[in-house]
């Protein structure tokens, strides 16, 4: 049986992905802090739905506390390990800056150390689609420069990307790093856009439409995330003996590194995703049309070329159906 530690185990990717991979028979160590960032109550009750399972163990730690991250690694011996755990949000490191450095740098150093002191065989983590930044060549390829946040957390998760690589050729550890195009579904994040609109148009409250509506965003199935993910995992890369470092391609490398993006490739504006929303809820928006934050990003739209022919896979969830069970969900959980 495959033992893969799993950070953000009681996050909304970590949850369904641990859900997908107890149901392959892997043994899953999940890791999580349970912070505030968002409802506690969501996260200790998806976590709850994982500990039944025999399979899985639990660890309540912060990655930035090294030391005993390092004693997990020691003790357990993962042979995957696929790091989720990171403070999330684009516009929440405007005012909370230091919590990125302490969870998506510092704590992403704990895990590459990890790695590199237990003969892990593939590291892979969740980078995100934030990174193309200031990018406006579409549809946005992993073999694209990205040299140009638009937030904090996007230069984290560059950060992180450049941390694997040097591992990567020192160390010759096997990573992969996924970009992820606005993952949405059931158990999702109370501060993401689909659950704001879901929950203010079911109390007859306002929401705010930026950009008035123009903004474009490749949404992309929870479930088509993991099935992403998991197929990665076991694509351990080996390097390119033939990447030309006086012409470098972002995406591989002569060391073991990879990127890949993970999106729905078929981006939708803003406001058809409303439409679709009050559809679903049988109820109209009241709208209030505001400007693009800054620091938020107009559009974005996945290539997934290497994504389908490196693991044979292309995420297909129409934007109607994902919605629709997110509503669903969303009305079964908070009745």
């Amino acid at each position: 049986m495959e033992k893969i530690l799993l950070t953000g185990s009681a996050g909304f990717i970590g949850y369904h992905l641990a859900e997908r991979l107890l149901t392959e028979g892997c043994l899953v160590i999940g890791v999580d802090n349970f912070n505030d960032y968002y409802d506690q109550a969501l996260k200790f009750n998806r976590s709850a739905q994982l500990e039944t399972n025999k399979n899985f163990t639990l660890y309540k730690e912060d990655l930035s506390n090294t030391e005993a991250i390092l004693d997990i690694f020691a003790t357990e011996k993962p042979s995957i390990v696929i790091n989720l755990a990171a403070q999330a949000g684009v516009m929440y490191s405007k005012e909370n800056p230091y919590s990125y450095m302490e969870s998506n740098i510092n704590g992403f150093m704990s895990i590459l150390e990890g790695c590199r002191h237990n003969d892990v065989k593939h590291l892979v983590y969740a980078s995100s689609s934030s990174v193309y930044g200031a990018n406006r060549s579409m549809p946005f390829s992993e073999h694209d420069a990205t040299a140009h946040p638009l937030s904090l957390y996007a230069a984290s998760k560059k950060a992180n990307e450049m941390m694997a690589h040097s591992y990567s050729h020192m160390y010759g550890l096997p990573t992969t790093g996924l970009r992820f195009f606005t993952v949405y579904g059931p158990w999702g994040r109370p501060d993401m856009a689909m659950m704001i609109f879901i929950k203010a148009i079911l109390a007859d409250e306002e929401i705010n439409v930026f950009n008035n509506g123009e903004s474009i965003r490749d949404f992309t199935y929870v479930d088509d995330i993991v099935e992403g993910v998991y197929r990665i995992s076991s694509k351990i890369p080996t390097g390119d003996a033939q990447w030309d470092g006086t012409s470098p391609d972002p995406a591989i490398s002569k060391e073991p590194y990879r990127i890949y993006n993970i999106g729905n490739n078929n981006p939708v504006k803003l406001s058809y995703l409303i439409e679709v929303i009050e559809k679903a809820l049988g109820k109209t928006a009241k709208k209030v049309y505001q400007e693009l934050p800054r620091g938020d990003v107009e559009a974005t739209f996945a290539n997934i070329d290497d994504l389908v022919n490196d693991a044979g896979f292309k995420p297909d969830m129409p934007i109607e159906d994902g919605v629709q069970k997110l509503v669903d969900w969303y009305m079964s959980y908070y009745e």
